[in-house]
């Protein structure tokens, strides 16, 4: 039953909707050596897409995006938890944010094999210090 929720800064950049998007920014910062901890990418308003960037350090990140010509959006805050996958095991992290009345933003969960799992999720901004406090995040 081991996890830990970790907080987590995050910065977006916004892109046309075509086959191969993805994989440029990913190249790019591959090889800029940008570690990224979590990635999520979606559409958003007609023919852009959204490439939410988890970077465990965020000034490589604005370096690459500068050298690239990238608009990142302006930092902001999410989690990570990481544990031993098991039955239930994004449910407690849900459940303590419900008990404290704060809204999840959006949630994304994975098995991540070997029996690990991983979750990236956000809340409001204002909800923010209160669902640390809630999840223990460090």
């Amino acid at each position: 039953m081991a996890y830990r929720v970790r907080k987590v800064n995050y910065c977006y950049v916004t892109v046309p909707s075509r086959a191969g998007q993805g994989a440029k920014v990913l190249a790019a910062l591959k090889d800029a050596g940008v570690n990224l901890l979590a990635f999520s990418g979606f559409p958003t308003k007609k023919g852009k897409a959204q490439l939410d960037l988890i970077a465990d350090n965020m000034a490589p990140l604005k370096k690459a995006a500068k050298k690239y010509g990238w608009r990142l959006s302006k930092v902001k805050k999410g989690f990570i938890a990481q544990g031993d996958d098991e039955v239930g095991a994004a449910h407690r992290h849900i459940q303590k944010l419900a008990d404290q009345k704060i809204n999840i933003t959006a949630a994304d969960a994975v098995a991540a094999g070997k029996g690990r799992y991983g979750m990236i999720f956000w809340v409001k901004a204002k909800d923010y210090d209160r669902a640390a406090k809630a999840l223990n995040a460090k």
